[in-house]
């Protein structure tokens, strides 16, 4: 490993892990919230609230797919070094995937889970420029108290992609993440508008 590629990671490892862990979880566990990670470190080609939640929860023992852009000798050394997570080529062996809105039109291949452990499919990291300047949609589910208008910038073709792959409780999981901030949007939750 070639040592000039190592950038910084988190200031304080422990408490910041923590950190990005307690705001992941609590994006999931209110979708659509922006939720936001101050301390996060930067990385060239990552926004520091994606390498946040990459610092935070990969490791040795959760494989990792990265999309094309984000396969980069900086970025696979980085994440190699800070996270130790197994960087691997093939979907389907992904516990999670780093993604740009452009790799967001065909989610196949990725591990959906299975009826008896629905817990073990794909988590989707999602980089985006920003959180708020999509169209707005109705946002509905556990987490939600009636319904969230949520904006994100995302293609139409990811609305439909997981629509057509719907089959709770197995299902993708997604962090978006944007410069210090993330919004999560858990399988269990449910589009009010018809897309198609």
């Amino acid at each position: 490993m070639n040592a000039q590629r190592l950038q910084p990671a988190f200031v304080d490892p422990v408490l910041d892990a923590q950190r990005g862990f307690r705001g992941a979880l609590k994006a999931l566990a209110e979708p659509g919230l922006i939720q936001s990670l101050p301390a996060a470190p930067s990385l060239e080609g990552l926004a520091p609230a994606t390498y946040a939640l990459c610092l935070a929860l990969l490791d040795v023992d959760t494989p990792l797919w990265l999309a094309p852009a984000f396969d980069t000798p900086l970025i696979r050394a980085n994440l190699a070094f800070h996270c130790g997570c197994p960087l691997i080529t093939r979907r389907e062996e992904a516990a999670f995937a780093l993604l740009g809105e452009q790799d967001l039109s065909d989610l196949g291949g990725f591990d959906h889970g299975n009826d008896r452990y629905p817990d073990q499919s794909c988590t989707l990291l999602v980089q985006l420029p920003d959180l708020e300047s999509g169209d707005g949609l109705n946002w509905r589910g556990p987490g939600i108290e009636t319904v969230r208008r949520v904006s994100l910038p995302l293609p139409r073709g990811f609305w439909l992609e997981r629509q057509r792959r719907e089959a709770f409780p197995r299902g993708l999981d997604v962090l978006f993440a944007a410069a210090h901030q993330l919004i999560g949007l858990p399988r269990s939750t449910r589009i009010v508008e018809e897309l198609a």
